[in-house]
């Protein structure tokens, strides 16, 4: 199974609205983020349901953020997309009648959970803020200026 790269997407898009008054268009944010704009319309769809960003047709249309990105966690954004961020591969489970096979499935169930939930309340301490702050320092620090 090809893992998700919706989220690092969604983080990429939104630090390019970050201190932007005026709104991006899906075509702007897929050159900058290398992919069709389709893929941007489609994460930025989800976002927008979730009210993170709003969006506008026509001339001056485009993506907004609706909120200060102080106040947008990382986790905001991963529960507005509603996937998981570890992947469980999946084995032939054999006999689901086994109480090994079950016992198994309900040990890697739990310890997957507990695992989402250790990284869900870490995406919480970070915002948006955070990383378009991070990202500035960077891109200083690799550009030499």
């Amino acid at each position: 199974m090809k893992r998700s790269a919706r989220l690092s997407v969604a983080l990429h898009a939104l630090v390019h609205l970050v201190d932007k008054p005026e709104a991006v268009t899906s075509t702007i944010l897929s050159e900058c983020l290398m992919t069709n704009p389709v893929v941007v319309r489609r994460v930025m769809g989800e976002l927008r349901e979730a009210g993170i960003v709003s969006s506008a047709k026509g001339h001056d249309g485009g993506w907004r953020l609706t909120r200060p990105p102080g106040e947008v966690s990382l986790q905001d954004v991963h529960a507005a997309l509603g996937e998981t961020l570890l992947l469980r591969a999946e084995s032939d489970p054999g006999d689901t009648a086994c109480t090994i096979v079950r016992t198994v499935d309900r040990v890697m169930t739990d310890f997957l959970a507990d695992a989402e939930a250790l990284l869900a309340a870490r995406l919480k301490r970070i915002s948006l803020g955070d990383l378009a702050r991070n990202s500035a320092h960077d891109h200083k620090t690799i550009s030499g200026v």
